[in-house]
């Protein structure tokens, strides 16, 4: 696992850094400049033309230390100064008097250096841009996109990209390889800005655990080797032991969902597990998954929510240690009444997915049978219907309205998009790294409530069981597009992929 953080929270870890622990700005700032140079050199040779623009913040002194750097290694190197003495920071009048004094190649806009840019370093903007681009900034990031360098790599995140949303601030610089010190910015990890971002590498520059510590750090993601995280399975163990997974799921010509649902719980890990959905599913279902367990009802009596019908689910509710809830079971009437008793007689983690979603959107009021116990996965649509917000709305702030959705009822809420994000109950915030355009199918979400039902019965906490199923999912399809490409997946085939990564818990 590691740590991610806002703009401000990298201000607050730096300022602590400095005047708590009382290690010099300037010592930072080289250490900067020196990961920095170390990726450029892995780039270009020395007959390149490198150009580096500097803003007048600390971003432009990090920025000056690499043209110095590289100048004194004898690259070709030209310094673009973007402010002016007056109003830049002490570190950057620092590092601009060094600069002069070993005669770096300075230019000052609006003049440009002359010839072509082999190699841009943007050290315009740090994290601190929280406003549109406008005036003589603007137009000089216009001049440098016009004049198209080879490669850009950006200090610390590309200029014009908001630290926290990933928003494009008027305009943006679009880099290969982003440079980023101490830990990852969410400005990186989330589009728009993700996609300006390239290759991001996290650069250690000695920042103390106690710095990261004193901002309390809620925002992770998950890297190789975490499958630790996955409980491993006891040699004296019976089916009774890795838990009892319903699957409510399936409406008329429907049933590949439930299937896929359950299919994965089983693939991940899951002892048990039982698919209540429709008589007429009954025979493709037993068919294609002969390990699980076939319960049905009928729509009928579930549309007039008979005692009898009543009874039925609560005794399949009492069965389960986790129920997935909505996959593929349609918008007849009585999905309401199929939802209502879920909720209403489960006393296990729920994951409410798909028409489950749908049936809380059309009936808000089932909002109140709400416990601590539910996950919610809803797409970007399904979200729109659940909070009266826009698609747009809500993709230019994924993390606030996952997390003010998650809070409003005490439960776990991943929010899926081209990067997921998991606000859990416990007030962390997951943000995924892993998976692929590719998943954009029809299916791909059935499969993910299926893997964190599984990882849920192996004893995971439902917090750590969202974050943890995300992420193996975007794994799995990070596996399929290696072997088959970007456009043949098919979400059957992230299930066949699901046991390649749980085999690292046991290598």
């Amino acid at each position: 696992m590691r740590n991610l953080v806002t703009g401000d929270q990298m201000k607050e870890v730096d300022r602590y850094t400095i005047e708590t622990i009382g290690i010099p700005s300037l010592v930072l700032m080289e250490r900067a400049a020196l990961a920095v140079v170390s990726e450029i050199e892995a780039l270009v040779n020395k007959k390149s033309n490198i150009w580096v623009l500097c803003g007048n913040g600390n971003n432009g002194g990090d920025g000056i230390a690499v043209a110095r750097l590289l100048h004194l290694k004898g690259y070709k190197i030209w310094a673009i100064l973007a402010g002016t003495r007056e109003s830049g920071s002490r570190e950057w009048l620092a590092q601009l008097d060094i600069a002069e004094k070993i005669g770096v190649q300075l230019v000052n806009f609006p003049e440009f250096p002359p010839g072509e840019c082999n190699l841009f370093v943007d050290a315009l903007f740090g994290v601190g841009l929280n406003r549109e681009v406008l005036g003589t900034y603007k137009e000089i990031m216009e001049k440098v996109i016009t004049y198209g360098p080879e490669i850009t790599v950006a200090v610390d995140i590309p200029s014009g990209i908001h630290s926290d949303s990933g928003q494009i601030m008027g305009t943006a610089l679009r880099a290969d390889v982003t440079v980023t010190f101490g830990f990852e910015k969410l400005g990186t990890m989330l589009y728009p800005g993700k996609g300006y971002s390239g290759r991001v590498v996290v650069a250690d520059i000695g920042f103390p655990a106690q710095s990261l510590s004193a901002i309390r750090p809620s925002f992770f993601t998950f890297e190789s080797g975490d499958t630790k995280e996955i409980p491993l399975r006891p040699a004296y163990s019976n089916k009774g032991s890795f838990g009892k997974v319903l699957v409510v799921a399936g409406g008329r010509n429907m049933s590949g969902a439930a299937y896929l649902s359950a299919l994965a719980a089983y693939r991940t890990g899951a002892g048990l597990v039982k698919i209540f959905t429709i008589e007429e599913n009954r025979t493709i279902l037993q068919s294609g998954l002969p390990e699980a367990i076939i319960a049905t009802y009928d729509p009928e009596e579930a549309e007039a929510d008979t005692a009898s019908f009543k009874e039925l689910l609560k005794k399949q509710c009492e069965w389960a240690s986790v129920i997935v809830l909505g996959p593929g079971l349609g918008r007849e009437p009585y999905v309401k009444n199929l939802v209502e008793e879920v909720l209403t007689n489960a006393y296990v983690p729920i994951i409410l997915d798909a028409d489950g979603l749908g049936a809380i959107a059309d009936h808000p009021d089932l909002t109140g049978y709400f416990t601590e116990n539910i996950i919610v996965t809803p797409h970007l649509g399904e979200m729109a219907r659940l909070t009266g917000s826009s698609v747009e709305a809500i993709k230019k702030n994924l993390i606030a309205a996952a997390r003010e959705y998650a809070d409003r009822f005490g439960i776990t809420c991943v929010l899926k998009d081209a990067v997921t994000i998991g606000a859990l109950k416990d007030q962390r915030t997951y943000v995924n790294s892993s998976g692929n355009s590719a998943m954009a199918k029809a299916g791909s979400g059935d499969v993910l409530t299926g893997i964190i039902a599984g990882l849920l019965a192996l004893g995971l906490e439902e917090s750590d069981g969202a974050a943890l199923g995300v992420w193996l999912h975007g794994r799995a399809g990070d596996a399929v597009r290696e072997k088959y490409g970007s456009y043949s997946l098919l979400a059957s085939q992230l299930t066949e992929e699901i046991y390649t990564i749980l085999q690292e818990q046991t290598r």
